[in-house]
């Protein structure tokens, strides 16, 4: 049996994926617009959960060995953390490197941050 693996189209770069797939206009938007959305808002919370993470390790003026026993990542990792490669990360990944300095984190704990991640205290 031989498996079919040509190419029949490719969308380019800036279209509206979900225009391609059928959906009407203004649902096409409306998702492309959420997805966008989704897509920045996870990429700040990880970059606010790798300024804690680098924080963490200036405070404490650990090398980048150091900090990678602690964490129980490769040296390399940290580097990614500490050089900000969102792409090269999950936030779960992140959440559990902060729970083993002692600063546990839960993907619902994200709102309280702001853009600069620092804790916002709720308002009553």
């Amino acid at each position: 049996m031989q498996i079919d693996t040509e190419i029949r189209h490719v969308t380019k770069p800036g279209a509206n994926l979900f225009l391609e797939l059928g959906f009407a206009l203004a649902e096409a938007k409306r998702l492309q617009a959420a997805s966008r959305k989704q897509i920045n808002d996870t990429q700040l919370l990880k970059q606010q959960l790798m300024e804690e993470l680098s924080t963490w390790i200036t405070e404490h003026h650990l090398k980048q060995a150091e900090a990678a026993e602690i964490l129980m990542v490769s040296r390399p990792r940290v580097s990614d953390v500490v050089n900000k490669k969102t792409a090269r990360f999950t936030i779960d990944t992140l959440v559990e490197m902060l729970s083993r300095v002692g600063k546990p984190r839960s993907k619902g704990d994200a709102a309280p941050f702001n853009r600069f991640g620092r804790h916002q205290v709720p308002s009553t």
